[in-house]
Parts: C-alpha cells; sequence; structure tokens
C-alpha cells in the first residue's frame, strides 16, 4: 500500500479559466493571468495552449524566454500545457491524414512546452463521428496517441490524456487505450466530474482512481450541478423532458464527490498537482470578481486534504 501519510494537494489554476471563452466570462492576458495565479495563492499554472494564450504560432524564442522568465520570476510551476486535439476529425476523409497532421501539432506543443519549462501536455482523444464503425475511429486515436508520444519524447514530455472526449472517457476503456498505445510517455490525465456524468457514486469513484493509478499524472477539478430541462407538449397540457443540462458552481455546492475522489488520490500516493478550472457557464457570473471568489472557494476546500 502507498504511503499517504505525506499526502498534500498542489494546486494550479487553469488558465482557461480567464480566457473568455464562456458567455460572460472575463478575458486576461498571459502576463494578467499569471499575476492573478500568483496574487490568488496558488503554486502553479496550466497555460492553455492557443489563442488568446499562448499559442504556438505567437510564440517565437524570444517570446518563450521572456514568458519562461516571468513565470520563474513570480515563483509559479508552470505544471502542464494544455492542447487541444481531436484525433477522429476527418474520420471520413481517409485521403486527409488527420492523425499525422495532429501529432505533428502535439509535437510543436512538446517543444513549446520544453522551451517554458514543464515536461507535460494535455491532449485529448476525440468526439464519435456518427455513421463512421467506431473501431475505426478508436484505431485512430490508437495511431495518433502513439504518433503524438513519439514525438513528445523527443523533447522529453508526457502526454496526459483527458479523460474528456467520447473516445475511451471511461476509465475502464481509458486503460485499454493507454496498454494498447504502449508508451511510457502517454498516460491519464483523470478527471473526476466524467466518471460523476456516467453515473458513478462513491465506491465506483474510488475504484475508477485505484484502477487507473498506474497512468494519473494529472488531475483537473471543477465542480457542477444538474438542472433539469422540460418542454411543454400544448396537445398534452403536459411536460416531456429534456436531456439535463450542466452548469459550473463553486467546490462544495456540486454533484462531484471530490472527497472520495481526493481520498482515493491520497490512498494511491499521487504526487501531482490538482488542477482547477472554471471552463463551463458559471454560477454568479463571469466577471473578474466572481471568477476570483470561485477560485479561492477551490483553495479553500483542497486545504483539507
Amino acid at each position: 500500500m502507498s504511503d499517504s501519510k505525506n499526502f498534500k494537494i498542489k494546486t494550479c489554476l487553469h488558465s482557461v479559466s480567464y480566457a473568455g471563452f464562456w458567455r460572460g466570462q472575463a478575458r486576461l492576458g498571459v502576463e494578467e493571468f499569471l499575476d492573478k495565479a500568483k496574487q490568488l495563492g496558488f503554486d502553479g499554472v496550466m497555460l492553455t495552449a492557443k489563442r488568446p494564450h499562448v499559442s504556438v504560432s505567437d510564440y517565437d524564442a524570444a517570446a518563450r524566454k521572456e514568458l519562461r522568465d516571468r513565470i520563474e520570476k513570480l515563483g509559479l510551476k508552470l505544471v502542464c500545457m494544455a492542447g487541444y486535439t481531436d484525433f477522429t476529425a476527418g474520420v471520413d476523409k481517409a485521403g486527409i491524414p488527420n492523425a499525422e497532421i495532429q501529432a505533428c501539432y502535439v509535437g510543436q506543443l512538446a517543444k513549446l512546452a520544453s522551451d517554458l519549462g514543464t515536461d507535460m501536455v494535455r491532449v485529448f482523444t476525440g468526439y464519435e463521428r456518427p455513421g463512421v464503425p467506431f473501431d475505426q475511429q478508436y484505431a485512430m486515436v490508437v495511431e495518433g496517441l502513439r504518433l503524438a508520444g513519439q514525438k513528445a519524447a523527443r523533447h522529453g514530455v508526457t502526454l496526459a490524456v483527458q479523460n474528456h472526449h467520447d473516445i475511451a472517457s471511461h476509465h475502464d476503456m481509458m486503460c485499454w487505450l493507454l496498454d494498447e498505445v504502449n508508451l511510457s510517455n502517454v498516460k491519464a490525465a483523470f478527471d473526476a466530474w466524467t466518471p460523476t456524468l456516467h453515473g458513478a457514486g462513491a465506491e465506483q469513484m474510488r475504484a475508477a482512481v485505484l484502477r487507473m493509478k498506474p497512468y494519473i499524472v494529472h488531475t483537473t477539478a471543477a465542480q457542477y450541478v444538474r438542472l433539469p430541462r422540460y418542454h411543454y407538449e400544448e396537445r398534452l397540457i403536459n411536460y416531456s423532458q429534456d436531456e439535463t443540462l450542466i452548469r459550473a458552481v463553486p467546490m462544495g455546492e456540486g454533484i462531484v464527490d471530490y472527497e472520495t475522489f481526493f481520498n482515493s488520490l491520497k490512498e494511491i500516493g499521487y504526487r501531482g498537482y490538482v488542477g482547477y478550472e472554471m471552463c463551463a457557464e458559471l454560477a454568479g457570473g463571469g466577471s473578474i470578481e466572481n471568477l476570483d471568489r470561485t477560485a479561492r472557494k477551490f483553495l479553500d476546500c483542497v486545504r483539507n486534504f
């Protein structure tokens, strides 16, 4: 059994939280975001590797050095670069080598990450496209991750595959996928909200973390609530239920069982960082004041572990 006596959560803030992607969400530039993360009291940061933050197309050697110096001067740890991949894109167009194209993009991200002082890039698998056999899509993800992992290895970078997109979002299939890719630098960024939305309870959450123990190198926390949706059927004078809507809320106010999740990370001896993101429409709105208040609630929450 792993020694968990010295377990302490190391925190990092994902810059997507201040990137202005969601309705009403305020946007900070990269330097403003770094100052914000330091001011709030985070140990490190996770930087969005696309515009408006740190895109490979915008950062030449001089800009990379300047950004790295800025991070180090603030005393922050650059934990991870957040890449944005979808290895099943173009699966219906056999003549276009999309897995190769995205693997080359990941290779560029790995070089960017290394230049900025981190050895980790977060990536996704792929969204499942209708009308294409699942195994064909799954094979593209395996091919893409394998090629991307090989390119990342040239820069000493580990790929952390997040359980986010359709392909292999469940932990059993994620383990199968990573075993099939079979590269020592292709691991998992395993998050708790996905099994929650799959319907996992406390015991299933713990079992998922234990199952993922050999692979987890990163995790990002976010908290959500379910909002039921209905539409009125005039001919029935009644309502029909629609798919449930998910909205983001502060830690401690939602449906994700972080007590079980963090205790399970402690049980397996996890020593990586726990990121935090506000990556959806948020209770209280997207003002700087509300984003800051919500980020501080995360820090207050994890102090209990």
